[in-house]
């Protein structure tokens, strides 16, 4: 049997990739428990310096696994028991969204439902242009998970995700552009060669003041001026300490590019 998660690293990059192309990468128990302890293992691992998350087969990833819904997969089990596992399979957003690493959701193809979610959850978002997206919840009768709720309202404010959420319109990779949920679009003869340079800058980066950065702009969403002020001025100092800031200074008078090593 295939691996339904293929993990490669390379150059400092984790790519992460879904890989059930029969299935448009739609996601089941196994890949949900193996796609969350990659990113807790690379989190914590030095030798990782960004992560990517993409999908096989010209797809990104579909969603849950509306069969295994259809065929009663979680029927057995208590109504708190299916809560607790979904919380469970969710917790790959939370781990994208916080780790003190750039995440990258790399989209080559369709991305909905909570796989529109994990998408949001990375720090950027680069589709090639055919991609469409769509949140598709409520076309199942469902209302949302993997904290889509929570992504669109921060992407793109309450309103539109209303509107996204309870209507589920099928978006262009330029629509989806325009609102805010892509950071980058490409087209087929260019998307591989862009977006690898993309990711090939933030991995080469000051690894420790990246993931500094994430976590100031994290918390200034929640918190208020003197709370980011005082955490911004903690993690500056932090960074004062760094080699990579004592490589910059020194490439700075030498009139050369810094040569980050991540720490």
């Amino acid at each position: 049997m295939s691996e339904v998660l293929i993990e490669t690293l390379k150059d400092g990059v984790l790519t992460l990739a879904m890989n059930r192309p029969e299935a448009r990468n739609a996601l089941n128990l196994e890949m949900s428990d193996r796609m969350v302890e990659a990113l807790r293992r690379a989190q914590l691992d030095p030798a990782v310096r960004a992560v990517v998350l993409t999908g096989a087969g010209g797809a990104f990833c579909a969603g849950g696994d509306v069969k295994s819904m259809a065929a009663g997969r979680d029927a057995s089990q208590t109504f708190e028991m299916r809560a607790a596992r979904l919380r469970d399979r969710a917790e790959a957003s939370r781990l994208l969204h916080e780790m003190a690493k750039p995440t990258i959701a790399l989209i080559p193809g369709p991305a909905a439902g909570a796989g529109l979610a994990l998408a949001m959850a990375c720090d950027f978002r680069l589709a090639i242009d055919t991609a469409k997206l769509t949140v598709a919840f409520a076309k199942v009768g469902l209302s949302g998970d993997y904290g889509a709720s929570w992504f669109l309202t921060q992407l793109v404010g309450p309103a539109r995700a209303k509107e996204l959420l309870m209507l589920s319109p099928l978006l262009t990779a330029d629509q989806a552009l325009g609102m805010g949920l892509l950071n980058r679009v490409y087209p087929p003869g260019l998307f591989q060669e862009q977006s690898a340079a993309f990711i090939a800058a933030l991995a080469s980066g000051p690894s420790v003041a990246l993931g500094n950065i994430k976590q100031n702009i994290n918390l200034a969403s929640r918190a208020d001026l003197r709370t980011s002020i005082d955490a911004e001025a903690n993690l500056q100092v932090r960074c004062m300490g760094t080699a990579d800031h004592a490589e910059a200074a020194r490439a700075f008078v030498d009139k050369r590019p810094p040569v980050f090593v991540g720490a």
